[in-house]
């Protein structure tokens, strides 16, 4: 295909359109310090470098990153250990390149990975079919709740906010012109649901009640009452999960809820200064048709041979365009694959052992923390996965700063997410099976400094 330049008087027109005068005015944003000069035009037309120029650059830019800290950083996504498998086959020239598979016939080892990823996706969640996944965890939040929309033909939402705020801000989001009522129900002082609120806001009227499970401040529950109060209203019941947490606590699948959400980071996808990650879904079977996406089947040809297609394409570009579920479903195929060959290396043992080293080295990070400072209340009496809440006796943002200076990325103030009383001292920390029992007692002792 030719090239066709765009003319002067095209871009004249396209500048008015903008309501800009010149090129250089689109890019007033963008702050002096930043460019190399005022005008637009030298930020993009510097001087060319040579292939060793321009590795040196970059490697003078990365050197700024502090890459050596020690992470005790949570909140959805974790700093788990990948093995160098995963890189290895996700880096494979046929996944790595492959496109949409559209051609069954071209396609089969694409469609088969995704198949089993679903399959993978289905018995960690206990429901019963899954998509080819999704964008990441806050966007897989919305998309259940449009199913659930779609299903019962309501307009309410019921969410708690122990549900990472990130994906209720998300949520919002997306929904700001669907006329939709997001009903929040605030979780209790020390961070646990408030279940006689949220039952009494399930009514006829509900269309989804979304819950969270580890929730944001890392406590676990069983949501099978509230499941059960959803059932008797026709509502639809939406749990989003850490997926390593679901080796050791009960799935979605077996509290009864309906549809299944998460985000899928922990499972070999490296953390990358914010993605790209992935969004997994898993739902019921009745709900098939309202799920967005794509979901790979298995199925024989002509000769009877066993081989895999898109069964349901669920998406504008395959179906008229007020029939599709959404438009924002695209599925992280590498991503899916690489959560994938992880299951698949470190198998159900593997699992099981992963979610434990993260469990008791979180206990006992909480333990020492309660032992050795006296004045951090650390909410001992509620059960957690890998990671917790603690109180300090100083501001939560100075508290991590002066961690930092000392080789930690202690957690996430609370306080950047919620205005109740005392969240401006509170930290959000969390711990992983990469952290050694030396760099968690190196970090309570580097604690208790900072607090005292």
């Amino acid at each position: 295909m030719s090239f066709i330049s765009v003319t002067d008087a095209q871009r004249a027109e396209m500048l008015r359109t903008c309501g800009a005068s010149s090129i250089d005015d689109l890019f007033t944003d963008i702050p002096h310090t930043l460019a190399p000069s005022a005008s637009a035009r030298d930020f993009f037309n510097t001087e060319g470098l040579s292939e060793l120029e321009t590795l040196t650059e970059c490697e003078r830019l990365a050197s700024a990153n502090d890459t050596n800290l020690i992470s005790f950083l949570g909140g959805g996504f974790y700093d788990h250990f990948i093995p160098a498998a995963v890189d290895a086959i996700a880096s494979r020239s046929e996944f790595y390149t492959a496109y949409t598979p559209y051609q069954p016939e071209l396609s089969q080892g694409t469609l088969q990975a995704i198949y089993e990823y679903q399959s993978q996706i289905c018995r960690l969640t206990g429901m019963e079919i899954s998509n080819a996944s999704l964008y990441d965890g806050g966007t897989a939040i919305f998309e259940a709740c449009k199913m659930a929309l779609a299903a019962t033909d309501r307009r309410v939402i019921v969410i708690d906010t122990g549900v990472n705020p990130i994906y209720g801000k998300m949520l919002k989001s997306h929904t700001v012109n669907l006329g939709i009522d997001i009903v929040e129900i605030h979780t209790m002082y020390d961070g646990t649901l408030d279940r006689e609120t949220i039952n009494s806001s399930i009514d006829g009227k509900t269309a989804a009640v979304v819950l969270q499970n580890p929730n944001f401040f890392g406590i676990i529950d069983d949501h099978s009452d509230i499941v059960d109060k959803c059932k008797s209203v026709g509502a639809i019941a939406v749990q989003s999960v850490n997926p390593l947490a679901l080796a050791l606590i009960k799935s979605p699948g077996e509290q009864g809820f309906d549809i299944a959400v998460g985000e899928g980071q922990p499972l070999g996808i490296p953390l990358s200064f914010g993605g790209p990650y992935l969004g997994f879904i898993g739902a019921k079977k009745a709900l098939a048709r309202k799920m967005p996406g794509r979901i790979v089947a298995k199925t024989t040809d002509a000769n009877g041979r066993g081989g895999f297609v898109l069964s349901l394409q669920a998406r504008e570009q395959h179906i008229r365009r007020e029939k599709a579920t959404s438009n924002i479903c695209s599925n992280e195929a590498l991503c899916a694959l690489r959560a994938h060959v992880y299951l698949s290396l470190i198998g159900k043992q593997g699992l099981v052992d992963v979610a434990t080293l993260c469990r008791n080295k979180a206990a006992y990070l909480r333990e020492r923390i309660k032992e050795s400072i006296p004045s951090i209340t650390t909410y001992d009496n509620v059960p957690i996965f890998n990671e917790f809440v603690i109180d300090l006796p100083i501001s939560a943002d100075t508290c991590v700063e002066y961690m930092l200076r000392k080789g930690f990325a202690a957690g996430i103030p609370i306080g950047q997410y919620y205005n109740y009383s005392v969240a401006d001292k509170a930290l959000l920390v969390a711990v992983t099976e990469k952290r050694t029992r030396g760099e968690i007692d190196a970090f309570v002792d580097a604690l208790r400094e900072v607090v005292g």
